[in-house]
């Protein structure tokens, strides 16, 4: 179980994280970026995965700069809550970033020297790790999950500095698989992972959940960062 702690962005502003401990010596960091509920029970538990694996884990708050402490279900009125949150927050996207990457080096900070992060993000947690991977110093591998937006319009063009994992979901209405395979085609050095799922397929608080894409998705993202975080 992890604690929240207070991370201080570029400009001053304090933002909550919560950041779970391994049991012993960290082997690197994962930064892990929340949907639009907020850093909710589902995102602290992932992070508690990550840190039972080993890593550091760091859940920021990306939407502290609209609205603080916010931990949202999955009813229709918390999807909408959450909507208007993330559109909130979409229309300051550099200090959303410059918050992420705050977190990048408060994680960095608390490693040994020569240990690496790695970041992981879901729903808009996933748009924003993909971004993060052209725009963001310091992470040695992304894997966003059904980021909603990436692989249309500007995203398409992005140039990632760190490798990168994708995971879809084939049933996915927010994300047409024509354009997760247009995404495919200019990305064409990212590891594109489909899934027979709907959005959402990786949390077990939501109908959309799908155990055993959920499970193979999380064995793929713990080899890549041992690849990249590790073992690199």
């Amino acid at each position: 179980m992890g604690s929240f702690q207070n991370i201080t962005s570029y400009d001053g502003i304090e933002f909550s994280a919560y950041v779970a401990q391994p049991s012993g010596a960290p082997k690197g960091a994962i930064v892990v970026l929340q949907e639009i509920f907020g850093v909710n029970s589902h995102i602290q538990a992932m992070a508690d995965a990550h840190a039972a694996q080993g890593y550091l884990a760091v859940a920021p708050s990306t939407f502290h700069r609209v609205k603080v402490d916010v931990n949202l279900g999955y009813t229709v009125d918390d999807v909408n809550a959450g909507k208007d949150l993330k559109a909130a927050a979409e229309a300051i996207p550099t200090l959303v970033m410059q918050d992420v990457q705050s977190a990048v080096d408060f994680a960095l900070k608390q490693l040994p020297v020569g240990k690496k992060v790695g970041m992981v993000g879901y729903c808009w947690g996933g748009l924003l790790t993909w971004r993060a991977a052209s725009l963001i110093q310091g992470i040695s591998a992304a894997v966003p999950y059904y980021g909603a937006g990436m692989t249309v319009g500007a995203e398409l063009t992005r140039q990632p500095q760190c490798p990168v994992m994708v995971h879809f979901g084939d049933q996915d209405a927010s994300i047409p698989m024509e354009t997760v395979h247009t995404f495919s085609h200019a990305q064409s050095k990212v590891e594109v992972q489909i899934y027979s799922a709907n959005h959402g397929f990786n949390c077990d608080h939501r109908g959309a959940f799908n155990a055993p894409a959920a499970e193979l998705a999380f064995k793929r993202t713990l080899d890549f960062f041992t690849i990249n975080l590790v073992a690199s």
